[in-house]
Formats: structure tokens, sequence, C-alpha cells
């Protein structure tokens, strides 16, 4: 929706997405776990590394050692060149690791998308598969909710549908807009 309202999303779980499709990646992922982490199009099976890195936490150790400096440089250039685009109102990180790994402290501000476990639950089965023992997995291995909720500058209520969503998130994100202007 901020993508609607003339910001540049960079988003991480779509640069993810591109990392382990890269041919590069591929390998070190064959090389580090052998074949069963591939499909038999010789793509990255998601499903079979995220139970490796679930099981093993040395695993998840080494994978974000790789993968998250990676991350980062594509992050740090598309953010240089959406600096450069004019037409740019914002550029927003969506990263669901934004406090974990540190995120936080390249953004003017942060919003923190609240919503009830009971919706975030269904909507993680219908969007991803997962079943509630991945749900609650994933979610232990990142900082509470209470706290990130107290660590975000607004806080955005995610539990009614795409227009009220959108009606709060546009409403917020010209406020925004208009405080970060004024502090220039």
């Amino acid at each position: 929706m901020l993508a609607e309202f003339g910001a540049a999303v960079i988003d991480s779980d779509r640069l993810v997405h591109e990392e382990l499709a890269n041919p590069e990646t591929i390998a070190i992922y064959r090389n580090w776990w052998g074949e069963r982490v591939c499909r038999p199009d010789g793509c990255i099976d998601r499903k079979v590394v995220a139970n490796i890195l679930f099981q093993d936490a040395a695993q998840r150790t080494r994978m974000e050692g790789y993968l998250y400096p990676r991350l980062e440089r594509r992050r740090r250039e598309m953010t240089d060149a959406l600096r450069l685009d004019p037409t740019v109102r914002a550029i927003v990180l969506n990263s669901p690791l934004l406090y974990e790994f540190g995120l936080d402290r390249d953004c003017d501000v942060v919003l923190f998308i609240e919503c009830s476990r009971s919706v975030r639950l269904k909507r993680a089965k219908e969007t991803r598969g997962w079943s509630e023992g991945d749900f609650d997995r994933r979610e232990k291995l990142q900082k509470s909710l209470d706290t990130k909720r107290r660590s975000a500058d607004y806080i955005v209520e995610n539990n009614s549908g795409a227009e009220a969503l959108r009606s709060q998130v546009q409403t917020l994100f010209e406020t925004i807009l208009t405080q970060h202007a004024a502090k220039r």
C-alpha cells in the first residue's frame, strides 16, 4: 500500500527469494547440506532449508553469516539508487527481522503492523502453507511482538479488511511525510 502512495518498497522477503535463486547461493547450499536442499528443477527447496535451520542453530548462524551480508549490500545499493529518484516520496524497508539485525538504525521511522495471533496464523496458513507449529517456531526466533511494538514510532492495526487498512496507512503516511519535511 505504501508503494501506491509513492514510496519505494525494499522487500526483504523478495530479496531472499532472489538470492536463493542465485547460482552461487544454490551451489553453496548444496555444498553445505547436499542435494536434498534442491527441488528437481534445481531451485532451492525453502521448506527443506527451513527445517534444517529450525533444527540446528549453528546451521542457522552459518546461513545468516553468508546470506545476510549479501542482502545488506543489495539493500544499500537499492537505497542509494532510490535516493536519487525525485519521484520517490519515501523509501520503505519491509523486513520481519528489522530489529533482530539492527536494520531499524537505518530508518527514520518504524511502523509496527499490529494483528491478532489468530489473524496472523490464518494468513500464514493461507499464503505460506505453514502449520501452527511452523508459525510458532518462526515467531519464537524473533524478538517478541511486545518489544517490537514498544520500539516502533507508529502502530497500524491490521485486523480488518484492506480498505480500512488502506485508509489508515494513507493518513499515517501523509502525516509522516509532513513531519519529516518539517524536520529538514
